[in-house]
């Protein structure tokens, strides 16, 4: 029996958006969401607009943006503190990896290039990231020499990385495309992708410096990657992701989940979210490598998924808020 229920709320959208992606990356700051980067054919990054979704009046614009406009790129993370989007890493048409991070500020309207080169993380595509109240986070990834597991946090006031220790790769395999959550002063590491769908959750302790892996108990999901991720209260929330890769790897579209599974990061309890279709009767149905992050709907905090891939290997242009009901 599920422990938990929510519902999904189709997005209208109106201007002209950032069209059909994936592999991209989006961040939301007050009413507006920032989408950047990504693919519509395999591989081939689309451009470097910042497109802007204004929540208020559901209109897509393009950011006037001046300063070191990130070049284009895939399987990139974006991720806002305060009033700032940042911008790290990702994959170059020549399918080279980047370590590049910039900032975005959207009351100025300029980007910053902060980090590049060896100032920061190795360079890496299809990793994770989070954000908590001064820092960004960074996790894994697919990097030059193969899938890493090191976790970076880039302190905002400060301005500099700062590099944890790294879990141990016998119990928390080198991966991409996993989920990223900063519960309270945990970074927590859900499943991902590491040459088979996994299904592990680890957390790191902030305060202690320390790694644990997590007795998950409950209905949980099977192994998956590049899922959309979420923190709603003390719970992660985890919707879609490729549950079987497909043999064409990254060209291809693999077996793809259209579940929500809510875990609670204190117990390390998942239930299956018995979440509610649309009220036209939709939802958002089988997709991974969406852009994802937290928002704002009607004064609710929730999931926000863009695009991303479908079964049939179509990119995907719509937009959905997925509430969790907690009362």
């Amino acid at each position: 029996m599920s422990l938990f229920k929510g519902k999904w709320i189709k997005i209208d959208q109106k201007g002209v958006g950032p069209g059909a992606r994936s592999s991209h990356a989006v961040a939301v700051v007050g009413d507006k969401l920032y989408a950047f980067g990504g693919e519509h054919a395999p591989r081939v990054p689309v451009d470097n607009d910042l497109h802007v979704f204004d929540f208020r009046t559901s209109t897509w614009t393009v950011a006037e943006a001046a300063g070191d406009v990130p070049p284009p790129r895939v399987g990139v993370t974006m991720a806002a503190v305060g009033p700032s989007v940042y911008v790290f890493g990702g994959r170059d048409a020549a399918h080279s990896e980047l370590n590049e991070l910039y900032s975005f500020d959207t009351a100025a309207g300029a980007w910053s290039l902060l980090s590049s080169g060896a100032d920061g993380p190795p360079h890496r595509s299809y990793h994770s990231t989070a954000a908590s109240a001064g820092a960004v986070f960074v996790f894994g990834g697919c990097g030059v020499d193969g899938r890493r597991n090191d976790l970076w946090e880039f302190n905002v006031g400060a301005r500099e990385w700062v590099p944890h220790p790294a879990p141990n790769s016998a119990t928390c395999r080198p991966r991409g495309g996993p989920g990223l959550a900063v519960v309270k002063s945990k970074v927590v590491v859900v499943y991902g992708f590491a040459g088979e769908e996994v299904d592990d959750v680890h957390s790191f302790d902030l305060g202690r410096g320390e790694w644990v892996e997590v007795d998950q108990r409950g209905e949980r999901p099977s192994g998956r990657s590049v899922f959309s991720t979420a923190v709603i209260g003390g719970y992660v929330v985890v919707f879609g992701g490729e549950v079987d890769p497909s043999d064409q790897g990254h060209l291809g579209a693999g077996k793809f989940s259209g579940d929500v599974y809510v875990l609670d990061a204190e117990t390390g309890v998942w239930g299956r979210c018995e979440d509610g279709w649309s009220s036209d009767g939709e939802h958002p149905g089988p997709r991974g490598w969406c852009a994802y992050g937290n928002g704002r709907l009607d004064g609710k905090e929730g999931l926000v998924v863009y695009g991303g891939n479908s079964p049939s290997n179509d990119r995907l242009d719509d937009m959905w808020f997925f509430t969790l009901d907690l009362e």
